[in-house]
């Protein structure tokens, strides 16, 4: 992802920096709606948009952690599904 032609750096939960991945963000929606058992054309929506805002909350932003992206991901999903919403932040990789 690139905000004017530069870079957007996230810093992740252990204080290291990485690039913006939208499709990080798309996969791990995709695989918690998966997981509730909606269908893949269910899942596809969901993480679709909800990877879209993201990506455009994260362009607004002079700083953004892993953290916060995390958070705003989870208010993001319990717009469109309580359910998917509760297994992605419960089940966040501990690691």
């Amino acid at each position: 992802m690139k905000k004017r032609g530069i870079k957007i750096r996230i810093v992740k939960r252990r204080g290291h920096l990485e690039e913006y991945d939208q499709k990080k963000v798309y996969g791990s929606c995709y695989g918690a709606c998966y997981a509730t058992g909606l269908t893949a054309k269910e899942c596809e929506a969901i993480a679709e948009a909800v990877a879209k805002e993201a990506s455009r909350w994260v362009k607004s932003r002079q700083k953004v952690t892993s953290t916060e992206i995390f958070r705003f991901v989870v208010k993001l999903l319990k717009k469109h599904n309580k359910e998917v919403a509760f297994l992605y932040e419960t089940h966040r990789d501990i690691s």
